[in-house]
């Protein structure tokens, strides 16, 4: 097999230094993007020349290799991964060899990436390369939105997770000192379509239509709950509730009470003394007479000197 690639390379006018050199680099990082640099650049302009001879050989290790000749970049994937487009390893099935995991932050942050990239393709906001511009602040928001994440506050930490997602080529950055920035703009490339699948999209978007946190297969985390305002509502309702039964109860027994004592005045008013009433009713009448002489003696000053507006 040695003699008939170094054929083919001598035919190509490389060596197989050359040869290793592009291996070396695919296995290593995974990808090749032409745009990425200039050392990127010659070697996917070398594996275009290779592409038949690279892919034989990585064939018998159950590597598969996605090339995009359009946007010009390629990505290798490991034995019996799922890919997004392509048909399912059969022979390599359940194979967890070459696999590297991303941790929780790196995969929210992939998945808001693709639902960012989604909404500027349906848009047309795609460039020639088929990268799509996104601001810090939004990409900040959507995650907020989709998510309920947040970026890193800690600048470290964020140029660590965003200098892996560049490492795999999701992403393309200016300056890694300006990601402190909300007005910071990265571009996003269109290999994150392979990364995320259309199926988890969907799920992910539905999520937040319902305004409800989806729990998706590729992250692998717990969602946030959204649980605890909910719960803290219905017992403050049911509080209230209680509160306004105990004073509906409170109001029936005053007015029963208010009952019964008018019941109580009447009865003890029936049974009173006929000569107690009589006497209470003369004297009642002796009183008003009094307060009517009284009146009328006092009319005629009052009337001379009528009120002051000013209360004097």
């Amino acid at each position: 097999m040695l003699q008939s690639i170094e054929k083919e390379l001598e035919k190509e006018g490389l060596s197989q230094r050359d040869y290793s050199e592009l291996l070396i680099r695919l296995l290593d990082y995974g990808v090749i993007c032409r745009d990425e640099s200039q050392i990127e650049q010659t070697l996917y302009d070398r594996y275009v020349r290779l592409e038949e001879l690279v892919g034989e050989y990585l064939s018998l290790i159950g590597v598969r290799i996605q090339h995009d000749r359009r946007f010009q970049f390629v990505r290798l994937f490991p034995p019996g991964s799922q890919v997004p487009g392509m048909d399912e390893d059969q022979e390599f099935g359940g194979q967890q060899s070459f696999r590297t995991r991303l941790n929780q932050a790196e995969v929210a942050l992939t998945l808001v990436l693709r639902a960012q990239y989604d909404k500027a393709l349906r848009e047309g906001a795609v460039d020639d390369q088929g990268c799509v511009m996104t601001s810090l602040e939004a990409l900040s928001i959507a995650m907020k939105n989709l998510l309920k994440r947040n970026l890193p506050d800690n600048l470290t930490d964020r140029k660590q997770l965003f200098r892996r997602l560049k490492q795999l080529r999701l992403v393309q950055i200016a300056n890694e000192e300006t990601l402190g920035d909300g007005d910071m703009w990265l571009r996003i490339r269109p290999m994150i379509m392979s990364y995320v699948s259309d199926q988890v999209l969907t799920e992910l978007m539905d999520g937040e239509d319902d305004s409800d946190d989806v729990e998706i297969a590729a992250l692998d985390t717990t969602p946030v709950p959204e649980k605890e305002a909910e719960v803290a509502a219905e017992l403050t309702d049911s509080e209230d509730g209680d509160a306004v039964e105990t004073v509906e109860e409170t109001t029936e027994d005053v007015v029963v009470a208010d009952a019964e004592s008018e019941a109580e005045i009447t009865a003890e008013a029936a049974d009173s003394d006929p000569a107690e009433e009589a006497d209470l009713a003369e004297n009642t009448e002796q009183a008003a007479a009094v307060k009517a002489d009284e009146d009328t003696n006092n009319e005629p000053q009052r009337s001379h000197q009528p009120a002051s507006l000013f209360g004097e």
